[in-house]
């Protein structure tokens, strides 16, 4: 079974300065909630019960957002505003959630490699703490799990990108060997339009057995000097097979101010509380663009 979790959670968020000059990207809202928390509650709900996150220098308030908050708790009680003092409490008690830090960001290997005390000998998953992925068939990290149990390999989450973009993506060569699972051959890291072997592009969510570790340990640091997932996986599927899974849904980008403000407006599209009065909003605002 698949119970651990790893949310790595160290970069800076350069890309959303100066606002993340003191408060961790992670814990730029959507909506109401951080992103971090849609990411934990994607994890939960596939089942995951100890969660370790990888975090950096000025990530302090991820840690305490998943604290207990007497004081807070206390307040809304006394206002009797009950609902929201469930929602507080809830926060603290979805996963045993626990915290290690990158002292130095040398890449996003090097964050997993913060894990292998946490992970032993167990499969394992990882979600970038930056990304949410929704799905119609239900959570992605659940799907990568039932793909794990029946394959009993690693497994990466997979989209299909516009092949004109896959030079921006990680994306794998491989054959299908069902309706959405593809057997890898090799992993190949934004290729050119024209090398590309495929339009499928790793999606942020992977499943992991414990000897990526191994892998990850041998391979020297590349682009920008830091160490690179993509380039352990490349080693690691030449001796053991790997497997990627094509989801049915969207990945959301919270790394980028576009794809922040787009996310804003679908989830609040969907907010029972401010979805129709947005939805109106809209309709006026962009017919006088």
């Amino acid at each position: 079974m698949v119970k651990k979790a790893v949310i790595p959670a160290a970069g800076y968020g350069t890309r959303f300065l100066p606002a993340t000059k003191s408060s961790p990207k992670e814990m730029i809202p959507i909506i109401d909630t951080p992103v971090i928390q849609y990411v934990v509650e994607e994890a939960v709900a596939s089942g995951i019960t100890d969660i370790l996150m990888i975090i950096g220098k000025g990530k302090r308030a991820i840690e305490e957002h998943f604290d207990r908050s007497p004081v807070l708790e206390e307040t809304l009680a006394q206002k009797e505003n009950f609902e929201m003092l469930e929602k507080i409490r809830a926060i603290s008690e979805m996963a045993n959630i626990h915290f290690v830090w990158q002292k130095e960001m040398n890449g996003l290997g090097d964050a997993i490699l913060h894990a292998r005390c946490h992970v032993g000998n167990e499969p394992f998953v990882i979600l970038l703490g930056d990304t949410l992925v929704q799905s119609e068939d239900g959570p992605v990290t659940k799907q990568l799990i039932d793909v794990y149990n029946q394959q009993k390999g690693p497994v990466i989450a997979l989209e299909e990108v516009k092949p004109e973009l896959v030079s921006r993506y990680g994306v794998v060569d491989g054959e299908s060997i069902s309706d959405n699972v593809v057997k890898a051959n090799d992993w190949i890291e934004k290729p050119s339009v024209e090398e590309a072997p495929s339009n499928l592009a790793v999606a942020s969510r992977y499943l992991f057995t414990p000897e990526i570790f191994d892998y990850l340990e041998k391979t020297l640091p590349g682009k920008n000097n830091e160490i690179q997932l993509t380039d352990a996986m490349r080693e690691m599927v030449k001796n053991h097979p790997m497997y990627g899974m094509k989801f049915k849904g969207k990945r959301y980008d919270i790394g980028n101010k576009l794809g922040f403000l787009k996310t804003n407006i679908e989830f609040g599209l969907k907010d029972p509380e401010i979805g129709a009065e947005l939805k109106s909003w809209l309709k006026d605002f962009a017919g006088e663009l």
